[in-house]
């Protein structure tokens, strides 16, 4: 989404925005040879392999469901970052050429990014939820494309993870303990204001500096994972009916220790194999070992009496629907760190490799905060 003209819409949350039932072979408008600006990489691997292009062609509607937008704003994901340095490319690359007609490394020049705020253009045919002019995604009214840009990656993810995956909800979260590892980041703290707004007590696990920022967005323990051992520091807290983990490594070790036994409590991590396995082993074989892996880990804890789960970022436009209201309703705001100018944009992967942001990094591709 590094890009400040024209955004081609076409992947799933698109077409369930616009609605089931599309023809896909219609072509809708005449292709343009106008160019644009973008950031892109044309081969995978550190930092320097970002380029700015600005010759890239102006993308153009071949698909009656599909929307160009104009970028506004983007923000950046970890998930970025590892893209960059050619994670997930096995099973991405399958995605686009399931039939591998196209040659290895068509993808490049390759423009990464997932998040985007900004103004429809143009509209194909069987368009009928927005019309050229409509700010998406639907973006909440009281933010700005820079505020609106830091939701909808992190969102989604933190509502696929406590909602689809964990089965929370408005209805049923009062007084449910839950327990939030990785709790400053752009899931943690989209998580912690989702869980208050639906009447949850959240314990959220990040640094001492990190502190002042979860306790304002609601959370009401904070446990400083630098300033002794987190295992020991739970032990003292009542156990917990959900857990989120957003950290992955040594917490699956611990974190489920501290889920109530026979209670339906759940513990799901965002930090999974999936996309690893099959860059390592190959799509099939990779699908395949993660299958085992996440069905032997699931029959081992539930004989715990616990449940054990992966989340992964879904796209919805129903749920983005339901995000909007929360903030419209001033409920959930969004956190970002530091906004780049669309010049910046190496300095924005820079700053989200090193981690420990506080929030989301995001692109200020038109240079209006």
């Amino acid at each position: 989404m590094l890009y400040p003209t024209p955004l081609l819409c076409r992947a799933a949350p698109a077409r369930l925005l616009l609605g089931p039932g599309c023809s896909r072979w219609l072509s809708l408008s005449c292709p343009r040879q106008v160019v644009m600006p973008a950031w892109v990489i044309n081969r995978y691997g550190q930092n320097n392999v970002l380029r700015l292009a600005n010759n890239m062609v102006l993308p153009f509607i071949r698909l009656p469901n599909e929307v160009i937008i104009r970028v506004h704003a983007a923000s950046l994901n970890p998930i970025d970052v590892n893209m960059r340095s050619g994670y997930g490319a096995a099973a991405l690359n399958i995605r686009r050429d399931p039939l591998k007609i196209k040659t290895t490394g068509n993808e490049f020049p390759l423009i990464l990014g997932r998040d985007v705020s900004g103004v429809v253009m143009e509209c194909g045919l069987s368009v009928s939820c927005f019309k050229p002019g409509d700010e998406v995604s639907l973006k909440p009214k009281g933010l700005s494309h820079t505020e609106a840009a830091a939701l909808p990656y992190v969102g989604l993810t933190a509502w696929s993870a406590m909602n689809q995956t964990g089965g929370l909800n408005q209805n049923n979260c009062a007084g449910k303990r839950i327990l939030i590892v990785g709790a400053s980041g752009g899931v943690g703290t989209f998580a912690i204001q989702l869980m208050k707004a639906w009447g949850a007590h959240v314990t959220a696990v990040c640094s001492q500096d990190a502190k002042s920022l979860v306790t304002k967005l609601g959370a009401d323990d904070v446990i400083d994972y630098k300033s002794g051992d987190t295992e020991e520091q739970l032990k003292l807290l009542p156990l917990f009916d959900f857990i989120l983990d957003n950290v992955g490594g040594s917490t699956e070790k611990w974190a489920l220790h501290f889920l109530k036994r026979w209670s339906g409590a759940t513990y799901v991590t965002l930090v999974t194999p999936f996309l690893l396995n099959m860059d390592r082993l190959g799509v099939a074989d990779g699908m395949l070992q993660t299958g085992i892996t996440m069905s032997t880990k699931a029959v081992k804890h539930l004989c715990k009496g616990v449940h054990y789960r992966w989340a992964f970022f879904t796209p919805s436009g129903i749920f983005l629907d339901e995000i909007a209201e929360l903030v419209n309703s001033g409920k959930i705001h969004p956190v970002i760190d530091e906004v780049f100018s669309f010049s910046e944009v190496p300095k924005a992967f820079l700053k989200v490799e090193q981690g420990h942001a506080r929030g989301k990094i995001v692109i200020n591709v038109l240079n209006k905060i």
